[in-house]
């Protein structure tokens, strides 16, 4: 299972996220690095204005990672002014909004790969609405469009069982499933893992160090997020 370090805090872009980029390339992210391998990393296109973004982005590619932007815009016009953020900047995956075939026309020929949110995404920090019935739905609906998976909050669901949404989206898409949000201990990654997530991300909880409140580093904060994932790969 992957683990996606999102340069995020409560839904923005941390404002020093070049500087938590200096701190993988001294810390190590390789296979004999002090942190281990951190291959996908990402942000929001707000936070930080659009030449910090540019800098960023160049900076991700260089450490030869796969970039993600995740969308938390919850209106359409909005929503559809971060794909094309997405567009400039060149990222590898696009996730989140839910104007899926808005998107996948402002998407076409870039080779991006796009992973809507299932179910009613709202508020911010994002809160998701919809029971494991609408999620299954979506799933179906982004898979028949030509998505390339889906971005799931379930950890931020405010009318079910995460793993409930978790399982009826697994079984619902054959595509990428990265659960996005709240994730803040290996117990719930495990579990994920075990539902057949193929991804998770992690932002708010390594800065705020709740992944491991024992330590007070960045890169110990990472290292848990690192090890679990292996855990959890067959």
């Amino acid at each position: 299972m992957d683990f996606v370090f999102m340069l995020t805090r409560d839904d923005k872009t941390v404002t020093d996220c070049l500087d938590v980029l200096d701190v993988l390339d001294e810390s190590g992210t390789g296979p004999t690095g002090t942190i281990g391998p951190i291959s996908h990393i990402g942000f929001k296109d707000i936070g930080v204005d659009r030449g910090t973004l540019a800098r960023l982005h160049r900076r991700i590619k260089d450490m030869g990672a796969t970039s993600y932007l995740e969308v938390v815009s919850t209106t359409r016009d909005e929503a559809l002014a971060s794909v094309r953020s997405a567009v400039d900047l060149g990222v590898d995956r696009l996730m989140g909004g839910t104007w899926i075939e808005e998107t996948l026309t402002l998407l076409a020929g870039t080779g991006i790969e796009y992973l809507p949110f299932a179910g009613d995404p709202h508020g911010h920090p994002t809160r998701l609405a919809g029971d494991p019935a609408r999620i299954a739905a979506d799933c179906r609906r982004a898979e028949a469009a030509g998505c390339a998976g889906v971005d799931l909050l379930a950890h931020r669901a405010a009318d079910a069982d995460p793993l409930a949404l978790v399982r009826a989206a697994r079984a619902a898409t054959t595509g990428r499933l990265v659960v996005a949000g709240s994730i803040t201990t290996p117990v719930q990654i495990a579990a994920l893992a075990a539902a057949g997530v193929d991804a998770f991300t992690i932002g708010s909880a390594a800065f705020s160090g709740a992944l491991r409140p024992d330590a007070g580093t960045l890169r110990s904060q990472l290292a848990t997020a690192v090890r679990a994932a292996a855990a959890a790969t067959p």
